[in-house]
């Protein structure tokens, strides 16, 4: 079975082929100590290092051995095995197992890698040692002390590498996360801009043309009997039209309503009443308590466009032949309070708002308040 290894830590190009030019190299001198020192295995030594450098250059041309860490162990078994046999016919072989460390940590696991390094040094101290006839402490230093280094700084490599792989992770996840709240903050913005534009049309257009529809059946009704109240109705429902007409330029500019524009909110409610009442079959009075408090121009025409639709539900659903508008200055608070004498509805069961018959005035006047 193929054991599959998880991706290995990449190293840069001139790291790979400066341990491929040491691993080289001191094969090389290995191999060629021995022919200068007049070895009596000289051939043999030289075989082995080649055997060392022919094993050692497959590695990198197999893809499998960096897939697999079976596949990268057997490779690196076949290498320590020249490796062993040149150590035995030489003591310049002790210095390859220096790259050797660095490969072996490199493409096995934690602890194997690391047992991998502590038998290769033990076996390089050992070599030594029997090419020398004796062991002292100080033949071991070298091969240990490689050893120490290679670990040292294989796996700090490898912990920087795992700390920056993962401080990139969160780079890009943020940058993803920052463009996905920039995406639902346009998104927001789009339903929030959507949202006003509805409660305006509702609030200013849509209660223009009811009045325009309500004056111009008044005259079908008046036609032709009484030619001069047609008339009156024809006049109310062109400047209707005329008002309607500032609203919506106006709002399309984001710009204050007409009816407040110059004036207090007391005087625009007043002035709507008025309106309502002579346009419509139905008497509006306007009160006025409390002192009043500034207030800023988002708080005015939420308020006045709140009384519009709730006259506006007064005059088309409610038949009633009174109401009252009452402004409330109460200390810190404002009250616009809409009463009727018409026919009421229930609270707890409304229509559904349809794009046919409508029933979204509550719901906006709701939105408007919070």
């Amino acid at each position: 079975m193929n054991i599959t290894a998880p991706a290995l830590t990449p190293t840069t190009r001139a790291l790979a082929w400066c341990l491929h030019l040491l691993v080289v190299a001191l094969l090389a001198l290995a191999a060629g100590r021995a022919v200068a020192d007049h070895h009596p295995h000289a051939e043999t030594v030289v075989a082995a290092a080649a055997a060392c450098v022919l094993l050692y250059a497959a590695g990198p041309t197999l893809p499998r051995v960096r897939r697999s860490r079976r596949a990268a162990a057997l490779w690196l078994t076949a290498v320590g095995a020249a490796w062993l046999v040149l150590l035995a016919l030489s003591a310049d072989g002790v210095w390859v197992a220096f790259p050797l460390y660095f490969l072996q940590l490199h493409l096995l696991p934690r602890r194997s890698g690391l047992v991998a390094v502590t038998i290769t040094a033990a076996a390089a101290v050992a070599g030594f040692a029997a090419h020398q006839g004796s062991f002292s402490l100080a033949m071991a230093i070298g091969p240990v002390l490689g050893a120490a280094v290679a670990v040292a700084v294989v796996w700090g490599y490898q912990t920087l590498y795992r700390e920056s792989e993962h401080r990139r992770r969160l780079i890009e996840e943020l940058t993803t996360t920052r463009t996905d709240l920039a995406a639902a903050q346009h998104t927001a913005g789009v339903l929030a801009e959507r949202e006003r534009l509805a409660r305006e049309i509702h609030d200013t257009l849509a209660q223009g043309l009811s009045s325009i529809q309500l004056l111009l059946r008044a005259v079908e009704r008046a036609l032709p009997n009484t030619p001069q109240n047609a008339a009156r109705y024809v006049e109310q429902a062109r400047q209707a039209a005329v008002d309607n007409l500032a609203e919506a330029r106006r709002f399309v500019a984001a710009l204050t309503p007409p009816a407040l524009e110059g004036t207090t909110l007391a005087a625009a409610l007043e002035r709507l009443c008025a309106t309502t009442s002579t346009r419509h079959r139905i008497t509006v009075r306007f009160h006025h308590t409390g002192d009043p408090v500034p207030l800023s121009t988002a708080h005015e025409v939420a308020l006045l466009r709140i009384a519009q639709s709730a006259l506006a539900n007064t005059v088309r659903h409610a038949h009633a032949a009174t109401a009252e508008v009452t402004l409330s200055y109460l200390g810190d608070q404002v009250a616009v309070d809409v009463l009727d004498d018409g026919r009421g509805f229930d609270p707890d069961h409304l229509p559904v708002p349809d794009p046919e018959v409508g029933g979204f005035g509550l719901a906006a006047m709701r939105a408007r308040v919070r």
